[in-house]
């Protein structure tokens, strides 16, 4: 079996070197924009499936030529999410399965193509949204009727390293799809109450909140994007009460970012200064990147916690899912690499394998064996705990 890989960043590198090690992948194809440095990474890392070929992502076009090329049995997309949609569509025409960990977003209109052609898509296979939604299936299917679901998810330095920069944050994403992220309007139930946040104000007072993690500590966190759109994937009834998903950085964030927020540092439309038409994200993207990176010494963590309550067997009953995983200093990928990659390539290898035949789009809280993929995870080292009280 052959996979098709584009993007050999932080996420893409973990893909690739996940499917090296897989039996079921014979050869693998990384496509990057930068094909020099893929492939004196490639060739650094000593895999022997990978060939690095150059391409210009934002002709899908090439893309599709690129696909029909090789013939691969699955297209795995580890690009920005504005790259996704054409991709998509150009896997899809190339009759490619499509795996990605980024947000659904557009892809919706896109079942009907990708089923009438064979295709699979499955897009939001990486740590947040990916782990958190598989989680989230273990932990529903744990009860009868299910009032409440809430998942937090954390990428972070680990308290050894956080402390030398006010912020207490490194970089393990694009900075700036952090900040981007940061922007993003979010949607949540609260008593019964649909209850929408605009973006930019997701980290005031009333929307945040403290967040103790056993063993880890207490951190803020705030609402992430929708979770309401998942309310059907997990097929949960009317009597939901709440249901929420959050992301935690340790304290202080919440309130640093907020005032950023409010005073227009983290707005996209350029503003006219000495001359110059500056977006204010774009300076602080610039100018706080080169200070928020790890030493080859430091490691990150990534946290995803779900918990789900109701009634089993018309008793209360909560049940909560927890994976912690940290950089292999060994391979130098980092949690964030790792949890997003090797979900991504863990995706991939379900379609190619057989475990996965669904056609159209599909979604990991409804549409993969969750024990199974969490099995995976176990397998690459990751530990998830189970509590159900």
């Amino acid at each position: 079996m052959k996979a098709l890989v584009l993007g050999m960043g932080l996420q893409g590198k973990a893909v690739v070197h996940d499917l090296e090690q897989s039996a079921v992948v014979s050869a693998i194809v990384a496509a990057d924009v930068e094909a020099e440095k893929a492939e004196a990474y490639v060739s650094r890392k000593g895999y022997r499936k990978v060939q690095v070929v150059g391409l210009d992502a934002a002709r899908p076009d090439r893309v599709e030529q690129l696909a029909r090329e090789v013939q691969p049995q699955v297209l795995i997309c580890m690009l920005p999410p504005d790259f996704q949609p054409a991709i998509a569509r150009a896997a899809i025409d190339a009759r490619v399965h499509y795996v990605s960990s980024s947000y659904t977003g557009p892809l919706t209109e896109l079942d009907g193509p990708a089923r009438e052609r064979g295709v699979t898509l499955l897009p939001e296979m990486g740590m947040d949204p990916g782990i958190d939604l598989i989680l989230g299936r273990l932990a529903v299917d744990e009860l009868d009727v299910v009032h409440g679901l809430r998942s937090y998810g954390a990428g972070l330095p680990e308290p050894a390293c956080a402390a030398d920069n006010p912020i207490h944050y490194k970089i393990t994403w694009t900075f700036e799809g952090v900040l981007k992220a940061y922007m993003r309007p979010a949607r949540l139930l609260r008593d019964g109450k649909e209850i929408t946040i605009p973006g930019g104000r997701i980290f005031r007072p009333e929307n945040g909140h403290a967040f103790a993690v056993p063993g880890v500590g207490v951190m803020d966190a705030y609402p992430n994007g929708d979770a309401l759109r998942y309310v059907d994937a997990f097929g949960l009834g009317p009597e939901l009460r709440e249901m929420g998903r959050y992301a935690m950085r340790w304290p202080g964030h919440n309130p640093f970012w907020n005032a950023m927020a409010e005073l227009g540092f983290l707005d996209e439309a350029p503003v006219r200064m000495g001359g110059v038409d500056l977006s204010p994200r774009r300076f602080v993207i610039e100018h706080l990147s080169p200070r928020l990176q790890f030493g080859d010494d430091e490691r990150d963590m990534v946290v995803i916690r779900v918990e789900a309550w109701g009634l089993k067997q018309q008793k209360p009953l909560q049940a909560t899912y927890e994976l912690v995983d940290y950089r292999d200093l060994t391979t130098g990928l980092f949690a964030m690499n790792r949890t997003v990659g090797f979900t991504t390539s863990i995706g991939a290898q379900l379609i190619l394998s057989g475990q996965v035949r669904q056609t159209g789009l599909l979604n990991p809280a409804r549409d993969l064996p969750a024990a199974a993929v969490a099995g995976e995870l176990k397998q690459r080292g990751m530990n998830i705990e189970r509590r159900v009280e």
